[in-house]
């Protein structure tokens, strides 16, 4: 029998993939991604936006390379995401005096509104997984994720 024929409902063997510590990251990851687009729907927000949207509410005047590098994504795809942004009214770039080929990124007053107003929706999406693992669960997957990646 091949896979195309297991019956609706048969359980499909993942072998060794659930221990592997990959599968299960990547597994975390889409839950937390999907809990996420539920919650922020209303606001037509995308965890990376998001991202880009902190960080510059926390540090205003990057340039497009400081925040794409401390966010791990590629230039190219975090032109796009910030053009999104742009178009949106939530962010603006603003030539670098000293090097007019650089831009640095801002907030706009509605894109400061909009991330004030997301904070309880942040609250709700994190409550979700803190009720799912405790608050010292929490900590400690945030302990053991940083170990991971720094």
């Amino acid at each position: 029998m091949s896979e195309t024929d297991l019956p609706d409902g048969a359980d499909v063997d993942l072998g060794p993939l659930p221990r592997l510590l990959g599968y299960a990251l990547r597994r975390a990851q889409l839950a937390v991604f999907q809990d996420f687009h539920r919650v922020f729907a209303d606001v037509d927000i995308r965890p990376a936006q998001f991202s880009v949207l902190t960080v510059l509410r926390h540090t205003p005047g990057l340039r497009q390379s400081q925040v794409s590098e401390a966010l791990g994504i590629k230039r190219t795809n975090f032109v796009a995401l910030f053009d999104t942004l742009e178009a949106r009214g939530l962010a603006r770039r603003e030539r670098v005096a000293d090097d007019r080929r650089a831009f640095a990124l801002y907030l706009t007053e509605e894109g400061a509104g909009l991330l004030g107003r997301m904070q309880a929706l942040l609250v709700a999406h994190e409550k979700h997984f803190i009720d799912r693992i405790g608050a010292d669960g929490r900590e400690t997957l945030l302990a053991l994720l940083h170990r991971l990646s720094d």
